[in-house]
């Protein structure tokens, strides 16, 4: 016995060792691709000395003689930090996921390669002004010059992830950041799953009302400009998709994760400090690392410091010395499906207003890594690409001897976006920003800007020309081969609503309606947002004149305008009723919760138990007035729609009628379903959470995910590259929290602000920004998630141009000169 135990031991110290060391050896092998931020490079591709300075939070100071030298450096800093998310976009872009992730992004290759957005870059670049096609030039080589030292210096390969799979990394072309802009218009988009649910919804209600009810459009006046504060305060002295949603690598967002942000702004006369004022915090599905890289550039025409987009040259969200600028996604309605006849004679031929036509046709072979390769017939109408049915739930709505196909405006081979951002962020004043803007293409965005003296929104990005007879209004698929369904080109940027120098001097838009106009100039039939806007106007009403602060709260605001106003309605005719049931008993239960959500100010803060009760009773009303009417198509509607629960409740257009289940004899009514609701709530808290209800905590449930897109779900490793936080907010309020909606987990905080800025033009170096992770894509690196918690506690870190300060601190100087 003791031999026996001598040995297990001997053998469990020596696994102990071999585990140890191949740990070890692991470590040593990851830590390589950690760059050293106070080399010094030769390089080729510059023409003068390039000096990168890094702050205390890893956030590079780019220094050059000339534009493209800078511009070089941002590609060589983007390239040490996130080469991996960089080569990973570019991949997605490429539609060759599929060479080092196999059968697995099959489906997500093919949908790229038949929207074909990688070769529409490459025809774009010789569109691009001299300007922008030496940025894009300057950017690439920078890339590549880090390429080569990783492939030269014995690196790590320049990324823990290429040990996993393919460390061949092609150049970085031009081509590349133009696709990647086309690849952001692809995970904004919203408006073709909304069609193809639009139509599946009508082929199962009948009643357009019904549709109406859960599909709605917002009614009333758009709000962007607020009126003068002394009118309104008078004497005041201050889609399940096909191929795979949940899948990290899909660029394509499940329905209700499409773009969604928040952007304002307060001219000199409301401003404590005599200064223009701007915030703005895009909302994105969130990730490790972030989305967004914090840099600044030291260009000729002055400094920018702001939000890039690792693998593209220009600096997206962010402030110049005399501009600041924002985005916010529009919701312009820049996409239509259309129904395309089949000859039957001829099954390569469409039905056109002028006749039969033959489709365009182009093979591409998709490789997959341990499987045979695809061979792809893409094929094209006139108004777009060819999708099979298996994309987007198409198959649902096609009938049997017609394709579908899909016009966009981001399907450009004449982009010119690129070009534009780069002008705009080179310019000096408002005006001349509007004017840079006017070849945006896509995606579409509500700018917000401001100078010195000047507050303004304006809408860019082409604008579909639709015929003022078109059958659906570009709500639902129409027949293709009718000319009236057809587009005509693009409206004049002039046509773009636009709102300078407000007379109320406050400007903003959180994805809300911004305008009122009839079809075809009024934007969309769907918005991203008619909830957090009311909660927006309260608190810029609230004051005569704002400040960094009262923006920052602002930004930071938890309180839900939905509970606030939900709560009143659903709960109308279960408040204080009855006497107090026994204690341990489900009516005592209920009791309690209303008791909590009666004395509840709508507040989602993490520490409080109420949003979690209020979020888990709207989610399982919603779920029981659908379910019966819609059957498996209600799991597409997975989050609470605010203005579907006030039409219900209301009784509007008689939309009551949800609330009577049609499988039973009874009629029941809203207030039946409401108490059920609470009941099925409260069940699954308690046996999720327990039974008491005080204790519970909203940031236990509504914890934010940044998921590594790849080695996020491999056991191990999960611990060491997913960051979990607990957070306030929820799916409608400024600090918005989108949930995840599905799943053992649906309150997940999925998608939120990734980006945070806040800039004061009385004092510009005054301003702040942050992002949710930090710098470096390296999960060993100590900028991996430092700006993370920060993020997490609603904090700042300076957003300076001094170069001073960021020398003051750095974590170090990076030099890069040219060979003699």
């Amino acid at each position: 016995m003791i031999s026996v135990f001598r040995w297990s031991l001997r053998l469990f110290l020596g696994l102990a060792v071999l585990v140890g060391v191949a740990l070890t050896i692991a470590y040593w092998f990851a830590s390589r691709s950690l760059p050293d931020y106070s080399a010094s490079f030769t390089v080729d591709g510059i023409s003068g000395p390039v000096e990168i300075v890094r702050d205390n939070s890893n956030v590079p100071h780019i220094f050059g003689a000339t534009d493209p030298d800078v511009y070089f450096g941002l590609g060589f800093a983007h390239a040490q930090d996130r080469l991996w998310q960089m080569m990973l976009l570019r991949r997605t872009a490429q539609g060759r996921l599929s060479e080092i992730f196999g059968a697995r992004t099959a489906r997500t290759d093919e949908l790229l390669r038949r929207l074909d957005l990688y070769n529409l870059s490459v025809r774009s670049v010789e569109h691009q002004s001299p300007y922008a096609l030496s940025a894009l030039r300057a950017y690439a080589a920078g890339v590549n010059a880090w390429v080569d030292e990783v492939n030269t210096g014995a690196r790590g390969r320049g990324a823990p992830e290429f040990f996993l799979f393919s460390p061949s990394i092609a150049p970085w072309q031009p081509a590349d950041s133009i696709a990647l802009g086309k690849i952001m218009a692809l995970q904004l988009n919203s408006h073709l799953p909304d069609e193809v649910l639009r139509a599946r919804a009508s082929l199962l209600l009948k009643d357009d009302a019904r549709v109406e009810d859960i599909m709605p459009n917002p009614s009333g006046n758009g709000i962007a400009a607020l009126p003068e504060y002394a009118a309104l305060a008078p004497g005041a002295t201050g889609l399940r998709y096909a191929e795979a949603p949940r899948d990290p690598l899909n660029p394509v967002q499940p329905a209700g994760l499409g773009g969604a942000s928040n952007a304002w702004a307060a001219a000199p006369d409301r401003a404590a400090t005599g200064g223009t004022l701007m915030a703005n915090d895009p909302h994105l599905k969130l990730s490790a690392p972030s989305v967004w890289y914090l840099a600044r550039l030291e260009l000729q025409s002055g400094g920018v410091i702001g939000g890039t987009l690792p693998g593209t040259p220009a600096v997206l969200l962010g402030r110049s010395q005399t501009l600041g600028w924002g985005l916010t996604s529009s919701y312009l309605d820049d996409v239509d499906v259309h129904i395309e006849r089949l000859n039957p004679d001829n099954p390569e031929e469409l039905l056109t207003p002028s006749g039969w036509q033959k489709m365009r046709t182009r093979t591409s072979i998709v490789n997959i890594k341990d499987a045979d390769p695809i061979t792809l017939k893409l094929r094209w109408s006139d108004n777009g690409p060819i999708l099979p049915g298996r994309h987007f739930d198409l198959d649902t709505i096609t009938p049997p001897g017609h394709l579908t196909s899909v016009s966009w405006t981001v399907l450009s081979a004449r982009d010119t976006s690129v070009s534009a951002g780069l002008d705009m962020m080179r310019s000096g004043s408002v005006d001349d920003a509007i004017a840079a803007m006017e070849g945006f293409i896509a995606p579409s965005q509500n700018l917000t800007l401001v100078d010195r003296d000047k507050i303004a929104m304006k809408m860019v990005g082409a604008a579909p020309q639709r015929d003022d007879a078109h059958q659906s209004k570009g709500r639902l698929p129409t027949p293709g081969w009718i000319a009236a369904n057809r587009w005509d080109g693009r409206l004049a940027y002039t046509t773009n609503p636009e709102f300078v120098a407000p007379e109320g001097g406050i400007v903003g838009n959180t994805n809300n309606k911004i305008v009122d106009r009839p079809f075809p100039l009024h934007v969309s039939y769907k918005w991203g947002d008619t909830q957090r806007v009311q909660r927006w106007r309260r608190l810029m009403q609230s004051r005569e004149v704002h400040t960094r602060e009262s923006f920052m709260e602002a930004q930071l605001d938890t309180v839900s305008f939905t509970a606030r106003s939900l709560l009143p309605l659903v709960g109308a005719d279960l408040w204080f009723t009855g006497e107090a049931a026994p204690d341990g008993t489900p009516e005592r239960l209920s009791q309690r919760a209303l008791e909590l959500l009666a004395s509840w100010n709508g507040e989602m803060n993490e520490h409080l138990p109420e949003p979690l009760i209020y979020a888990a009773w709207m989610r399982a009303l919603q779920e029981r007035l659908i379910r019966d009417e819609l059957g498996p198509l209600a799991d597409e509607f997975s989050r609470l729609e605010p203005l579907f629960i006030e039409r219900v409740f209301r009784d509007i257009d008689g939309a009551s009628v949800w609330c009577d289940v049609q499988q039973s004899a009874r009629v029941e009514t809203c207030t039946d379903m409401a108490r059920l609701s609470l009941d099925d709530a409260l069940i699954w808290i308690s046996e999720r959470y327990g039974t008491a209800l005080e204790s519970l905590r909203w940031g236990d449930a509504h914890e934010a995910l940044h998921e590594h897109p790849v080695l996020g779900e491999v056991a191990g490793l999960s611990w060491l590259v997913n960051i979990r936080q607990s957070t306030s907010g929820g799916d409608n309020t400024l600090r918005r929290g989108r949930t995840k909606g599905t799943g053992p987990d649906p309150f997940l905080n999925v998608s939120g602000a990734g980006y945070r800025g806040i800039y004061d033009f009385a004092d510009p170096d005054s301003s702040l920004f942050v992002i949710s992770t930090g710098q470096s894509g390296h999960p060993l690196s100590r900028h991996y998630d430092d700006l993370g918690e920060l993020w997490r506690r609603g904090e700042y870190i300076p957003m300076a141009l001094d170069p001073d300060l960021a020398r003051a601190a750095s974590v170090g100087i990076t030099t890069l000169t040219p060979p003699d």
